[in-house]
């Protein structure tokens, strides 16, 4: 699937689905540390109360929250967006539904820290109008990597121990993507360390995944 830029609503995946590819690539890095590490000290990816995370403590953060069944609001920026210099200004919100987090939304905009904006329900996503001349506002760079599928399977075949039995990555994701997915398999699979040389941790792995909803029963999303 390609993404526009800038982006399109149609570009992403149903947010049951962005959510699940982005949750299970999350938790196959939590550790019991980072589960009390301020999210200001955290780098990569990673669900806590607020949502999914993705944060390189460089040029892009992203945080994508559960507003209701079948609600999702997707927020952040890459250092390609024009959005936030846009000469006149560009108001992200406007259309928006009232159950956005408008006062945490405000406020990151006050500080110049968000590129775009996109919220999903009744099965679609949706943002703000764009001027004409607005190249990118940075979903591409930001999204690109959950929206293809392929990608997220290349992501998780990395993290796999080739000599290991059980489900194949394709299977883990299909699980993984429909809520039904079982921690004893993934971890069966999984190599034995991280990509830094850390041993993985298995439990925080399985709270990871349980946080996220998928190994059943969603109820953020309505999703069974």
């Amino acid at each position: 699937m390609t993404v526009h830029r800038p982006g399109l609503p149609q570009d992403l995946p149903p947010a049951e689905e962005l959510w699940a590819r982005w949750a299970l690539l999350a938790a196959l890095g939590a550790t019991t540390e980072d589960e009390e590490r301020p999210p200001r000290h955290r780098i990569g990816r990673w669900i806590d109360d607020e949502g999914l995370h993705w944060d390189d403590c460089g040029c892009t953060w992203w945080i994508m929250s559960e507003a209701g069944a079948g609600r999702f609001v997707l927020y952040g920026e890459d250092e390609s967006s024009g959005v936030k210099w846009h000469e006149p200004a560009i108001d992200v919100l406007a259309g928006g539904p009232d159950w956005l987090p408008y006062e945490e939304l405000r406020s990151r905009l006050e500080g110049y820290e968000i590129g775009c904006v996109y919220w999903y329900e009744n099965g679609a996503w949706a943002r703000a109008p764009y001027p004409d001349d607005l190249d990118d506002d940075g979903l591409d760079c930001g999204m690109g990597s959950f929206v293809d599928r392929g990608s997220v399977l290349g992501d998780l075949e990395d993290h796999l121990d080739d000599t290991a039995d059980g489900p194949t990555a394709d299977s883990l994701l299909a699980d993984a993507e429909a809520y039904r997915l079982e921690p004893q398999g993934l971890l069966r699979r999984l190599a034995r360390t991280n990509g830094d040389g850390d041993p993985l941790d298995g439990p925080a792995i399985v709270r990871a995944l349980d946080r996220a909803g998928l190994t059943g029963g969603f109820v953020a999303t309505g999703t069974p």
